[in-house]
């Protein structure tokens, strides 16, 4: 006997469809097998498909998982933005609600606020700051080689880190926004040496932004999942912000750090994500991000 899925193509980070990060969304995936799952997100062709499965305890209210084209991943910021977005509107919230989504990250809670035209804010609480391995010596060289830069090309106040709210991504400060958007960098290259530091990705981002609200701008490749360059990426801008934080890259208060960031402008899919420090003795302690979302299509499939 066949069963019918819902499936939804949500554009993340982006009021308007065509913009900001795609993500395709499975609702009540409730009865597919892993080797389904990968061939509905290959087939999809997003950064990530979420699928949303019914909880079988009293621990959490969903369990999300989540998958590139080539593998499953244990966390995508755009994509649980993308299904808890589709759950508020397969429920109609019409009040601020609280659910608790187990990933591979852990149990992880998710706030959805209504806001104007019947749309909604989603606001995701990411994993364990981490801050692993920097980047230095050959491993360096070969990076910023593999991006087309120089080292005088970073910026000098922080250090090139691996750092984690669920998902480790390489954090790479430049100086000069101009260059950032005008990066093409060497894939395969990129793919060998994540090999090599147990990385995945790299989000190379500038402070030199000419809009008033937004502190950075911001790039994010990830070869070796299958994503050469994702568009506006959660599990990228909420490090970043532990990373400012811990290296004193920006103004904050003793408790709080609050900015907004935009990615995908150099593939034309901008979208803005804000992003939510919680300060503890001078360490980032939780990283918050959020952003709205809008339906591009929905239909169902049979399997």
């Amino acid at each position: 006997m066949k069963n019918t899925y819902k499936i939804y193509q949500i554009d993340s980070f982006s009021d308007r469809k065509f913009f900001g990060n795609p993500a395709g969304v499975v609702y009540k995936a409730d009865g597919l097998e892993e080797a389904d799952m990968q061939r509905i997100a290959r087939e999809l062709n997003n950064s990530e498909t979420a699928f949303i499965f019914l909880s079988d305890s009293d621990e959490y209210d969903v369990h999300v998982r989540f998958f590139t084209p080539l593998k499953e991943v244990p966390i995508c910021g755009h994509a649980t933005i993308a299904a808890h977005y589709v759950i508020a509107l397969e429920n109609n919230f019409k009040e601020k609600t609280c659910i608790k989504q187990k990933t591979g990250a852990g149990i992880l809670p998710v706030e959805i606020e209504p806001i104007e035209n019947n749309t909604y804010n989603i606001i995701m609480t990411q994993g364990k700051v981490e801050f692993g391995d920097i980047i230095d010596g050959k491993n360096l060289d070969r990076l910023v080689s593999a991006l087309g830069i120089d080292n005088d090309d970073l910026i000098t106040e922080a250090p090139v880190q691996i750092v984690s709210t669920g998902h480790s991504k390489v954090m790479i400060g430049i100086k000069d926004y101009k260059q950032l958007h005008n990066l093409r960098p060497d894939m395969k290259e990129l793919n060998e040496l994540s090999r090599i530091i147990n990385c995945n990705g790299y989000f190379v981002f500038s402070f030199d932004s000419d809009e008033k609200d937004i502190l950075l701008k911001g790039r994010m490749f990830a070869p070796a999942i299958g994503i050469d360059e994702d568009p506006v990426t959660g599990n990228a801008n909420g490090p970043v912000g532990a990373y400012i934080v811990k290296y004193k890259l920006a103004e904050f208060g003793d408790d709080n750090f609050k900015f907004s960031a935009k990615q995908g402008i150099s593939i034309g899919r901008e979208g803005t994500i804000n992003v939510n420090v919680n300060i503890e003795n001078g360490e980032p302690v939780k990283v918050q991000v959020s952003g709205t979302a809008t339906v591009v299509f929905k239909t169902e499939i049979e399997l």
